[in-house]
């Protein structure tokens, strides 16, 4: 089966994308505030116990975001000037109100990131998939006051319909195809769906969880990382985002590296940083 979610575009045959303000780099930071359910294994530190019930070591790791991780990042987005771009479980909005409350003085963003991190929709049918997916954006809407523009799946996971039925309800782009530096169109029913640059690998669960690398090696990637991207974007403007979880590098060993990323990355003219939202916004609004 081919993909026909998108067309084949290299980026060296598109017209030169001009971000705002001549900014050479649209940055974003995508923060993942997750619940999971006790008796279903999830992303896991140690395999060893995932399929115990109830499994303390890896749900009490997970369980550390929204008791003290989100609020430590919290801290270091606010010192510059950062608002997130959160992909939020619904079940959050229950669960953490507390983060919903705080996220919304601050002017974050909400994208729609599934009921919880435990539930996927890969296996339901298209009826089962459109109840499910309304549920989730009527309660962020619900709860944060705001329509959710953005989805990404949990795990990036999505069905065939998927697009589709985000559309029908009102969102405007997904991130789970990670496969591109700037923004381009889906081929939907309506057409009213773009995709916006996420990252599997500028991400702090398969860096840490995946390759235990360490947070000297994490700043020196996302400083690696922007380098390239703002040389490239004095030719045509690139998106940069740099994927967080609370649990990760929310710890404080981690959290030292990250402020000094974020220090790096916006100490530099020309970087626009903003959120998932207003990047989409835009480029509807210029295509």
């Amino acid at each position: 089966m081919e993909n026909s979610l998108y067309n084949y575009s290299a980026i060296v045959r598109r017209p030169k994308l001009e971000l705002p303000n001549g900014a050479r780099v649209a940055f974003w930071v995508g923060l993942n505030i997750e619940h999971y359910q006790l008796d279903v294994p999830s992303t896991s530190i140690f395999g060893g116990t995932a399929n115990l019930v109830p499994d303390p070591l890896n749900y009490g790791w997970r369980d550390y975001a929204p008791r003290v991780g989100v609020w430590r990042t919290m801290e270091l987005l606010d010192k510059y000037g950062i608002k997130a771009s959160v992909l939020l479980n619904s079940d959050v909005c229950k669960h953490y109100p507390e983060i919903i409350e705080e996220g919304n003085k601050r002017g974050w963003v909400w994208l729609a990131h599934g009921k919880n991190n435990s539930i996927l929709q890969a296996n339901m049918t298209e009826e089962e998939e459109r109840a499910y997916l309304k549920e989730i954006v009527d309660t962020i809407k619900q709860h944060t006051g705001k329509q959710p523009q953005g989805w990404l799946g949990p795990a990036l996971s999505e069905t065939l319909n998927t697009p589709s039925l985000l559309e029908e309800l009102g969102v405007t782009y997904v991130c789970d195809w990670c496969n591109d530096d700037q923004p381009y169109p889906l081929n939907t029913k309506k057409g009213n769906l773009i995709s916006v640059p996420y990252s599997i690998e500028v991400n702090d669960v398969p860096l840490f969880v995946g390759k235990s690398l360490s947070g000297q090696d994490f700043y020196q990637i996302l400083v690696d990382q922007f380098d390239v991207l703002y040389a490239e974007g004095e030719r045509t403007g690139r998106v940069m985002c740099v994927a967080l979880h609370p649990f990760v590098t929310g710890l404080p060993f981690r959290s030292k590296y990250l402020d000094q990323a974020l220090a790096y990355i916006t100490g530099h003219p020309g970087v626009w940083v903003t959120t998932s939202d207003e990047i989409a916004e835009w480029y509807i609004n210029q295509a």
